[in-house]
């Protein structure tokens, strides 16, 4: 079975993402499942960047490990690279911009004079990377013709002549290609994949499920990682009579939401940590006000501006408590590429089911990541609607009216009869403020957080197990680790070990039923996560007097599975002096 990962580093402005996504399309377009990851400098011009494609006739689950075949256009992106290459893996170089210093027996090298040749032969030195996509073809079996055709879509918009000089550019790699003799034994060919699938980013799938599920108003202020939800819904959401708001801050982004969503509308933002921050008063308005709203966080490395190009699960606490006083809200994370399109669906829902803010937990791994999808069906998600007052409950209104749920009927302004204050005071049941009213203040709050016991339940549902129900060894993750966990439990699996994982898409609260059920029994539960402190093991240790085994990775990267499956294998020759047993706080 083919399963091949493709590395290609350079320096910013080489062309390393563009070579990156036409190799990604050309390989989905040959039949094979793809998963990338892509790292990019956070300056504006130069610093390196990498992009990996892992290509497979079976379901990806993570980016892969060691490397088959590594593209370097530069030294830099030898020296950071080379040390990942499996052992007679290919390294294929630019060989006008450097001559490696030592290559040792275990790699197979192809020295290519990339530079010269988009130079002498194209007459265009920037078509040196379609110059290295020609010598992939023909060194690894890629269909040529798939890599023309994509060529031909890319740059028809720039003119025939631009046209012809990236297809000449490709003929040349291919035919200096055609001159090495052929040294390793990797070939690609086609794919096994025949059902029609979707190459999209984790920011484009959840763009698409924001549109399915009735999102008609975004408001956002540009921010990496998660600027291409904003793009993408600028071109789309017009189409449908939607609309996007680029604001001047992300304070006002939010605000927009919560003003479209109070007249009626779903409304969405999508920011990283730095905006988040700014957005946590405007979050309590909608909690003490029930507006519904939609908050994506896309996080990367902070504090502060941080590693605004680089990965990590590092905004959990701040989702969960960020905000004064008593402020329930849900919070979510996003675990692939399809789950995205269904998980905004879901968010879009809870919120307007429960007239809450819902915070939805993305990254750059998953935001940035491409993978091959099946075309998304909307209907696997129905929509929920916010409740609407009845005729009979508009003779005598009351937005904040007590129910047995503790969601109360809300009116879109205009209706007759439907008229109310919406604010950050305190209020009665009518909408007037009450902030002297001890009592009253008590019983909202009752109110607010009553909610909860519904959406725990929603909770356990969307609560995922996988490997062994009831296991020795236990894992707990959640957002973008849940393809590297499963993939490294089946490792662990393969050899043996009793392991199963448990991954939860709702973090807040807590689906409590199912991680009871879960821990039971286990010898040793190991939370993976990509921050320094173990964010949600400190949440799950204020639930669980359990002694939670951390595995944590605070260097701007996913995890591998190895690296979860080492952890896995230390753990376990240790499982037999750890207690079974532990105690749910009450």
């Amino acid at each position: 079975m083919a399963d091949y990962v493709f590395r290609i580093g350079g320096e910013g402005g080489e062309g390393v993402i563009s070579t990156g996504e036409l190799l990604t399309l050309t390989l989905a377009r040959a039949g094979f499942e793809i998963y990338t990851f892509r790292t990019y400098p956070a300056e504006i011009k130069g610093g390196h960047a990498n992009y990996q494609v892992r290509a497979s006739d079976a379901l990806l689950l993570s980016q892969g490990a060691a490397v088959d075949v590594c593209v370097a256009f530069n030294e830099e992106a030898y020296q950071k690279h080379i040390k990942d290459v499996r052992a007679r893996g290919v390294v294929l170089y630019d060989s006008d911009s450097f001559t490696p210093p030592s290559i040792t027996d275990s790699v197979v090298p192809y020295a290519i004079p990339m530079t010269s040749l988009a130079t002498e032969k194209v007459g265009v030195k920037l078509t040196k990377n379609i110059v290295a996509l020609g010598v992939l073809s023909q060194l690894f079996d890629i269909p040529f013709e798939v890599f023309e055709e994509l060529l031909k879509e890319r740059f028809a918009r720039k003119g025939d002549t631009i046209v012809q000089k990236n297809l000449l550019a490709l003929r040349v790699g291919a035919d200096y290609a055609k001159q090495q003799p052929k040294r390793d034994d990797i070939r690609v060919g086609r794919g096994s994949r025949k059902t029609k699938e979707l190459v999209l980013s984790g920011n484009d799938s959840l763009a698409l499920g924001a549109i399915a599920v009735g999102c008609r108003i975004y408001a956002g202020y540009p921010i990496t990682p998660a600027t291409d939800i904003m793009e993408f819904l600028a071109k789309e959401l017009p189409k449908i009579g939607g609309y996007v708001v680029q604001t001047e801050d992300e304070i006002s982004a939010v605000g927009v939401v919560l003003g479209a969503s109070f007249a009626g509308k779903k409304a969405m933002t999508a920011t990283s940590g730095p905006g988040y921050s700014l957005m946590t008063e405007m979050i309590g308005l909608a909690v003490v006000a029930e507006l519904p709203a939609v908050i994506v966080d896309v996080q990367r490395v902070g504090p502060s501006t941080g590693m605004p190009t680089k990965t990590e699960q590092g905004d959990l606490y701040l989702a969960v408590y960020g905000g004064h006083g008593n402020c329930p809200r849900i919070v979510m994370a996003l675990t692939s590429v399809e789950d995205c399109f269904y998980g905004i669906m879901r968010a879009f829902n809870l919120a307007e089911q429960f007239q809450m803010p819902v915070i939805v937990l993305s990254d750059q791994y998953l935001g940035h990541r491409k993978a091959t999808v099946p075309v998304p069906d909307p209907s696997k998600v129905p929509v929920v609607e916010r409740r609407r007052p009845t005729a009979e409950e508009l003779k005598d209104y009351r937005r904040y009216r007590f129910t047995p749920d503790h969601v109360s009927p809300m009116a879109v302004p205009g209706t007759e009869g439907g008229g109310y204050v919406a604010e950050g005071l305190e209020h009665t049941e009518t909408g007037y403020p009450a902030a002297s009213d001890h009592e009253n203040h008590l019983r909202l709050t009752q109110k607010r957080y009553g909610k909860f016991q519904a959406v725990e339940k929603i909770a356990n549902e969307l609560t995922r197990i996988y490997g062994e129900e009831h296991p020795e060894i236990g894992i707990i993750g959640w957002g973008s680790t849940e393809g590297v966990i499963r993939e490294a439990v089946q490792m662990a699996q393969d050899k043996g070990y009793s392991v199963g994982a448990l991954h939860p898409k709702i973090l807040y609260p807590q689906p409590l039923a199912k991680l009871t059920a879960f821990m039971k029994g286990t010898k040793a539960v190991i939370i993976p996560e990509v921050n320094f402190t173990g964010q949600f093991a400190t949440l799950l240790r204020k639930r669980f007097a359990y002694d939670f085994i951390q595995l944590n990775k605070c260097i701007g990267l996913p995890f591998t599975p190895k690296e979860i499956f080492d952890k896995i294998e230390e753990v376990a020759k240790h499982v037999p002096n750890r207690r079974r047993d532990f105690a749910t706080k009450l």
